[in-house]
């Protein structure tokens, strides 16, 4: 269909909102789009890049075609992995749909209970929803899928990226499948992401079950205009010659070189300032609003993340999208997807994001309105010092920077999704969450139930049996006189929590108040009279309430750390031997500022001096010993297991390692050259079976209810879907 015509088949009030939006043309992602939902019924993956209009690209032709024929309920299932991009898509899609009589209701746990009544006195339009209020609406209305379900057309997955591979993924999955299962069919099923790394891959996830082919529509890729620079400072050095400002001014820093440097980035416009923790982002948002109080400067700094309060973090989103004063909002992975925030000048990076795919995220939040994407990235590091090892000497953060940046400048690499095989946690949650839903059942029409649900096709019957047992044996399940299975006490335990809906980590948190004000949560109170951080601020507790898990708290000036349980997430190989190649290259990359240039330079060196161009192991002096061996997390910790496991073989002791960078080891018997002999003599004759390097003595709590799981099949999970043992192989052969 020509776009002339694709405009004349859409309503006059899609036709006046492209008019009022000053849109000359169609743009190429909602001609495909619109081919791909007028013309057939497959599902559409839709892969854009950030603000190319993918959601309106894809709801013009639903709105359209629900305009030619109504649906007789909910037509639209928009499910989304955040609250704040719900709220977002939620104001941007009102005013879309104002003239078209189709409502919009949006439903997590911060939307007032009159807005959901609406709903479900007369279930119709689009509702938005994240996977956990999905969960909830299956267990604790089963008796009203039907009703509200039963002419679904099209279920909209946004920021897809972020789920595949994750158990929330697959949740949607298995709630896809079961409400298919209750209507009676599959709705189609439309993907939205600016970061996909293997479209093949995430075309045949999202096919899973829903009895269609998938359409991803090729698009032509856009001109990379980016303005980026990369700087490094050394921390708590107030040498001139590391201290030039943004402006390009030599002030001597008062404060801290590199902070005080990001502080210039960022004044007097709207940026967002990203971390990769919230224990960053606490400390960096901190640490602004002290400069800017040192200075005498207004303090414009917000803060968002996870465990702050929801009026908190929409104070921010809206002040981000409304306001016309130049706020910046420090901020992790909450504010990284597509929230539109209008006229972002910069997006300013704390240290390497762990991904390619959250470094084009964050550097597409800014950009937007016909300017170019803009990002600053700083790394803070202590200065080696003269009797430092060789490990110490490599700046690695900024190594990895680099290599995030060339990999999708050369090859246009985005990571691939990693598909889990064995997701217990899940098969737990699913298993109480169906028989909460539908009562009694018998374990042959619970089996069939479950493991024909797509995230667990891989699971075996034996195995599924093994964790059914379990679970009467632990009373989280119950067998019925008649030999069905109901949920047991311990199951309705967890079920009556609202926390059960979510198959991610959570902590028994505890609610921080400033009188009536509610700040966020943290996971360990302290104890009345001690201080801790919070939304930027040092607050003193006042009162612990145990019993409500509350903590009355004053603020109170100053700065502190805080932590809070999780990881960074996995970095892919192809990003670690990037970071060697760059150490081999002569090459100045345009993007590196003044100090990252002379940081660089160093490394390479020191690379070149200490051999490391040339071989993996190297001596760190006596019989201590060095391997880089270039491997991502899974690889890298695959590696560490059989080293350990093989430790007396191979005559090593006092295995250490730093994130995946690199691995310390005393070599107790032997040279260099005999222990890559044995290493390569025992790899090619046993191999590297990732099953046995996970330790008798060991279980492996990885996901929220693995704690409920047997032994048996955590490790065989672990081993499945945590190690890989390939590139493993590969590296001990190559082994010089």
């Amino acid at each position: 269909m020509k776009a002339d015509e694709l405009f004349d088949r859409f309503p006059p009030y899609i036709q006046n909102f492209i008019y009022e939006n000053e849109w000359t043309e169609l743009r190429e992602v909602q001609l495909a789009a619109a081919d791909s939902l007028f013309f057939s019924e497959n599902n559409l993956l839709l892969c854009s890049s950030t603000a190319s209009g993918k959601t309106e690209a894809v709801f013009f032709p639903i709105l359209t075609m629900l305009e030619e024929n109504p649906s007789q309920s909910i037509s639209v299932l928009y499910i989304s992995p955040l609250k704040s991009l719900i709220n977002d898509q939620f104001y941007r899609l009102d005013k879309l749909l104002e003239e078209s009589g189709i409502p919009l209701t949006h439903w997590h746990g911060d939307v007032a209970a009159s807005h959901k009544k609406k709903l479900l006195e007369n279930p119709c339009g689009i509702l938005q929803i994240t996977p956990e209020s999905l969960e909830s609406m299956l267990i604790n209305r089963s008796n009203d899928i039907v009703r509200l379900f039963g002419d679904l057309r099209f279920v909209i997955l946004d920021e897809i990226h972020t789920l595949i591979g994750s158990d929330r993924g697959s949740q949607i999955l298995c709630q896809l499948a079961r409400i298919g299962h209750l209507i009676g069919k599959q709705p189609r099923r439309i993907a939205l992401s600016a970061t996909i790394g293997d479209t093949d891959a995430v075309s045949a996830w999202l096919a899973q079950g829903s009895g269609r082919d998938t359409d991803t529509p090729i698009l032509t890729p856009p001109m990379l205009h980016w303005r980026l620079g990369l700087e490094h400072f050394y921390i708590q050095d107030p040498r001139f010659d590391q201290t030039g400002a943004y402006t390009g001014e030599a002030v001597k820093a008062v404060y801290d070189a590199g902070f005080e440097y990001m502080y210039d980035c960022v004044k007097g416009e709207k940026a967002l300032v990203f971390s990769n923790s919230r224990e960053e982002t606490e400390y960096l948002t901190a640490t602004m609003r002290q400069i800017a109080k040192r200075r005498g400067e207004q303090d414009r700094f917000l803060i968002h993340h996870g465990n702050l309060s929801a009026s908190l973090r929409e104070e921010a989103e809206y002040q981000m999208k409304e306001s016309e004063e130049p706020f910046v909002t420090c901020a992790t992975v909450t504010m990284e997807l597509g929230i539109d925030i209008g006229r972002l000048k910069r997006v300013l990076q704390y240290e390497a994001p762990t991904t390619i795919s959250g470094f084009l995220q964050r550097l597409g939040r800014s950009g937007r309105r016909q300017e170019p994407p803009e990002m600053m990235m700083v790394f803070r590091e202590e200065e080696p010092l003269p009797n430092a090892s060789l490990p110490e000497l490599l700046p690695w953060g900024l190594l990895r920077g680099i290599a995030i940046v060339q990999l999708y400048i050369e090859e246009r690499f985005i990571e691939p999704p990693r598909i889990r095989h064995m997701p217990m946690s899940l098969l737990f949650h699913q298993t109480l969450s169906f028989l909460s839903a539908r009562g009694e059942t018998t374990a042959k029409e619970l089996a069939d139930s479950i493991l024909t649900l797509p995230p667990f096709l891989q699971v075996s019957k034996e195995d599924y049996r093994e964790l059914l047992v379990s679970m009467v044996n632990c009373e989280y399940l119950e067998l019925t006189e008649e030999g069905g299975l109901i949920v047991g006490l311990e199951g309705e335990k967890l079920l009556r929590s609202f926390k059960f809906y979510a198959v991610f980590k959570d902590s028994e948190d505890f609610t921080v108040r400033n009188g009536s004000d509610e700040i966020g949560t943290i996971t360990t109170p302290p104890p009345v009279g001690d201080r801790f951080a919070l939304a930027g601020r040092v607050w003193e507790v006042e009162e612990v309430d145990s019993a409500k898990r509350l903590l009355y708290v004053h603020a109170v000036e100053g700065k502190m750390e805080v932590s809070w349980p999780g990881d960074y997430g996995e970095i892919h190989t192809r990003i670690l031997e990037r970071m060697r190649r760059i150490l081999e290259e002569e090459t100045i990359y345009p993007y590196l500022g003044e100090n990252a240039k002379a940081r660089l330079l160093a490394a390479r060196t020191v690379a070149k001096n200490t051999g490391l161009l040339h071989r993996s192991i190297l001596s760190l002096g006596g019989v201590t010993k060095c391997w880089f061996p270039w491997l991502g997390s899974r690889s890298f910790r695959t590696l560490v297991r059989y080293l350990k496991k093989h430790a007396h073989l191979f005559g090593i002791s006092q295995i250490s390692y730093d994130g995946c960078h690199y691995i310390t080891f005393r070599l107790e018997q032997g040279s260099e050259a005999e222990l890559i002999s044995k290493m390569k003599s025992v790899c090619l004759e046993n191999g590297i079976l990732c099953e046995e390097l996970v330790f008798a003595s060991e279980t492996p709590i990885m996901d929220k209810f693995d704690a409920y799981i047997p032994s048996s099949l955590l490790k065989k999970a672990y081993a499945l879907d945590r190690l890989q043992a390939d590139e493993v192989r590969a590296r001990i052969l190559d082994l010089i």
